[in-house]
């Protein structure tokens, strides 16, 4: 399979990143001319990419150049955050990188796009969709995204791969703190009973059991885990929110989304060594599905959860090059991530997505 990567880190954001970064892909690939590019630039390009798009694009021989750009990108060999750069995925032969069309229905689609641009039209509009939201410093502008080559103003563009089988899954990398409980009563965006309990006691009956502490709540810390059911809550398929607030005066907790009265919700708190754990054992579960070979893997992984969340380092990606050594990988830390969770496209907040492919198993 032709298929490769590269990462090329400098200090001004110049098109001859985006073009060395194809360069050298395409040497690794063994290819003089690729059939489609996905393409990721630092948010230090993020006002005006075009010229580095075009470089891509006149060094790869092609116009099939899909891509956003983000705060942080990295391939196998490398990540960076903090630095003008470009990341290149190249694909040669009978594995290709196409925009969706009536022959491709079913197939999981890759979708990428500016924080502005989601809507449920159409993030549920029928189709599988995996992908990242793009993480630039304003979050908004018509090059956020781009699409045969050149920056798409609806702000989010979509692809389907050819000639390979994928298998996508996400990872929230959440510890669950207490068992579901059903919301027996809420206002809007605040629960004001949940089980027997108020939640706010139990919220932070659940922390201080764990923290064994008399430390406050860190709500930046937790998340609320919900379902139709707790066995939904337990095999992992659940929605989650973020924590806005709490009331002390009646006890109530004030989330980023509105449930209904009957959801399930358990209290999660997001923690390095279970996220770690977690995408070790997403990374199996595909590599099952497809028969336990990977020919190459996209990543896109929440800014929150990359090296800010472990200490200095990515352990997401070390996880993934340990599992998988030497396979093509590429992604980004965005702003938020798109899987299917339970049937439903979810954009999903402090998460990992993985997707692994291969062409063994058509």
């Amino acid at each position: 399979m032709k298929v490769a990567t590269s990462i090329v880190i400098g200090n001004h954001a110049l098109p001859d990143l985006a073009a060395i970064a194809v360069e050298q892909a395409m040497k690794k690939a063994g290819i003089s001319i690729a059939n489609s590019v996905l393409l990721l630039l630092s948010s230090e390009f993020a006002s005006a990419p075009q010229a580095a798009i075009r470089a891509a694009a006149k060094t790869a021989n092609c116009i099939k150049v899909m891509g956003c750009s983000a705060t942080g990108i990295f391939t196998e060999d490398d990540w960076v955050v903090d630095a003008p750069a470009a990341a290149a995925m190249v694909f040669g032969d009978d594995v290709a990188l196409q925009l969706p069309s009536p022959y491709s229905q079913g197939q999981p689609i890759l979708t990428l796009s500016a924080p502005n641009a989601i809507n449920s039209t159409w993030l549920n509009n029928g189709n599988t969709r995996f992908g990242g939201v793009s993480g630039d410093a304003i979050g908004h502008g018509p090059f956020s995204v781009w699409q045969n080559a050149k920056g798409d103003v609806t702000g989010y563009v979509e692809g389907v791969f050819k000639g390979v089988k994928v298998a996508t899954k996400a990872s929230h990398g959440l510890q669950l703190l207490t068992q579901p409980q059903k919301i027996e009563q809420i206002e809007g965006y605040d629960i004001l009973a949940l089980g027997s309990q108020k939640p706010l006691n139990s919220l932070q009956k659940a922390w201080k059991t764990h923290s064994k502490s008399d430390e406050p709540v860190p709500l930046h810390m937790i998340m609320a885990v919900y379902a139709d059911s707790p066995e939904t809550i337990s095999n992992g398929n659940y929605y989650q929110t973020n924590l806005i607030s709490h009331d002390d005066d009646n006890d109530s907790v004030t989330l980023a989304h509105s449930l209904k009265a009957g959801t399930y919700l358990s209290w999660g708190l997001r923690n390095p060594l279970v996220a770690e754990a977690d995408l070790t054992l997403v990374t199996h579960q595909l590599l099952q599905e497809l028969d336990n070979k990977a020919d190459f893997g996209l990543l896109f992984s929440c800014l929150g959860r990359g090296p800010y969340f472990y200490g200095g380092v990515d352990r997401d990606l070390k996880v993934l090059t340990t599992q998988l050594p030497n396979m093509p990988l590429i992604g980004f830390y965005g702003n938020g991530e798109i899987a299917s969770i339970a049937g439903s496209n979810q954009l999903l907040p402090y998460s990992a997505v993985l997707s692994l492919f291969s062409s063994s198993t058509i």
